[in-house]
């Protein structure tokens, strides 16, 4: 392939949200990524939670993490720490 991995990771995440899924499963949507590219990624995924779409997304960035409502932290394949935020609506 001609592309960076980076760019190869950019159309993976275009043409998943293209078709403005109501569920989109991400892993490590952000990780071939710089942080520029990265943010643009994760601005792009909220946007689409943001239309009602569900996002499940692995990373191991807690930047990122802590843009979740819920998160499940794992060590060693056990659950080791579980926060949930409610979101506030007006």
């Amino acid at each position: 392939s001609q592309l960076s991995g980076g760019q190869q990771q950019r159309v993976a995440v275009a043409r998943a949200v293209a078709g403005e899924p109501l569920i989109l499963l991400a892993d490590e949507p952000t990780g071939n990524l710089d942080s520029r590219s990265g943010e643009a990624v994760m601005d792009l995924l909220r946007e689409l939670h943001r239309s009602g779409a569900t996002i499940c997304m692995v990373t191991h960035d807690p930047r990122y993490a802590r843009h979740a409502e819920r998160s499940i932290h794992l060590f060693d394949g056990r659950v080791v720490e579980e926060r949930m935020e409610m979101a506030v609506t007006e």
